[in-house]
């Protein structure tokens, strides 16, 4: 496994940081206030208090220790094929508009004599997901905290999203999604392993949809 620091300056981590729910609460308040609602009518009394407790869910990825989530799921192995885990479903906000965008991920990678445990590759696209984010820096970030964990021969990132700032808001494009993938050593070199890796992600997706 790769030293502690370096594994932290991969994942540009924000860590050991609480959420301030009191400074949340106050501002909600006057974020209620200023739209012309009244933060005292029994509607919205607990509302401040509820979002700032959404917000400690939605933006967990700040606080949360990679060394700890992967923990001793990396082994040894004698594997040298592609491993595929697809339809990663996950939430995050868009830092433009802090509105939520939803899709899924797929991650591809091919090992180098150590793989990890199946379920950490989800964790890993949480951690970065429930963050204030863009989808084309969270793409990057997942494969290059791959490329730091594992030192495989290359690895594959694709995400498919829903953004609900371009749906509700500007071009109020219900239907549009949007796609970013990182390719890294052999699936940036070799056509033909990327085609592999594009093929069988491309195999019955079902639509997204809020």
């Amino acid at each position: 496994m790769e030293s502690k620091q370096s594994i932290y300056d991969a994942a540009d981590l924000i860590n050991h940081i609480d959420l301030d729910q009191p400074a949340i609460q106050i501002a909600v308040k006057n974020i209620l206030t200023a739209v012309g609602e009244d933060p005292e009518r029994e509607g919205l009394l607990r509302t401040p208090e509820r979002v700032a407790r959404m917000y400690e869910e939605l933006l967990a990825g700040y606080r949360t220790d990679p060394l700890a989530m992967v923990n001793d799921a990396l082994f040894e192995v004698e594997y040298d094929e592609m491993v595929i885990v697809r339809d990663i479903e996950f939430y995050s906000l868009c830092e433009h508009h802090m509105l939520p965008f939803i899709g899924r991920a797929h991650v591809a990678y091919i090992p180098r004599g150590r793989v990890i445990g199946l379920s950490k590759i989800p964790r890993i696209v949480d951690m970065f997901a429930r963050r204030l984010q863009v989808q084309e820096r969270m793409t990057r970030q997942i494969a290059d905290f791959l490329c730091e964990l594992l030192n495989p021969q290359g690895v594959g990132v694709v995400v498919e999203a829903l953004h609900l700032c371009s749906m509700i808001r500007g071009v109020k494009k219900h239907d549009s999604r949007m796609t970013t993938s990182t390719m890294l050593g052999v699936f940036r070199t070799d056509l033909a392993l990327r085609m592999e890796f594009l093929d069988n992600i491309s195999r019955s997706a079902e639509p997204l949809h809020f």
